[in-house]
């Protein structure tokens, strides 16, 4: 099988890329350390697979595996992360990946996964427990937005400016924001939805 590897980090890329290359069924057609490139990959090679790290720069994985779905492309997407969070995961599955993998697994584990995708299986860790699965983001889409805003450190006069909302609005969002994620402070706010993958 055909495969591209897409990771910013160049050592890890090049150890994962190597392992695999040794399985006689894997041929690793391309490596990225960028989204961008690892969307032009997908398009050029037309490999069976491309493994996606998700924080990458210019385009995430994420991004990456959405824009592949939306082009209705044959390569299956695996995602290969660090990173356990619920957000992240239920993006990941409306994105339709295949796979979604911890780094903390040997690369036999990885490769095996792979086999698995290609015969037409869905493999997702054992470490995502169940209740990561069904977590759902509480917040909706414009207290989202103002918690972006909040994130980049605007004021409440900053972001009436910016979204065109009165500063009384702006502050029954914050306060439905901090109620819902039963957050502290908009700081604290800005933390759990972060860690839970629900800040894009």
């Amino acid at each position: 099988m055909k495969v591209v590897i897409a990771e910013d980090q160049g050592m890890l890329r090049g150890a994962i890329s190597r392992l695999l290359a040794l399985e006689g069924d894997i041929e690793i057609v391309g490596e990225a350390g960028d989204g961008e490139q690892a969307l032009l990959l997908a398009r050029e090679k037309a490999p069976d697979m491309i493994v996606l790290d998700i924080e990458m720069p210019i385009l995430n994985g994420l991004e990456v595996a959405e824009i592949l779905r939306e082009e209705g492309t044959e390569c299956r997407v695996v995602i290969v992360t660090t990173f356990a969070r619920s957000g992240y995961y239920q993006r990941a599955l409306k994105a339709g990946v295949h796979g979604y993998l911890l780094k903390d697994g040997p690369v036999a584990e990885l490769a095996e996964a792979l086999r698995k995708i290609k015969a037409g299986c869905r493999v997702f860790s054992p470490l995502l427990t169940f209740s990561m699965r069904e977590e759902t983001n509480p917040l909706s889409e414009r207290e989202t937005e103002v918690l972006l805003h909040l994130k980049q450190g605007h004021t409440v006069a900053e972001i009436n400016k910016l979204l065109f909302l009165s500063p009384a609005t702006i502050r029954n969002y914050i306060s439905e924001i901090l109620q819902k994620l039963e957050a502290k402070n908009r700081i604290d706010a800005v933390a759990i939805a972060q860690s839970k993958g629900w800040l894009k």
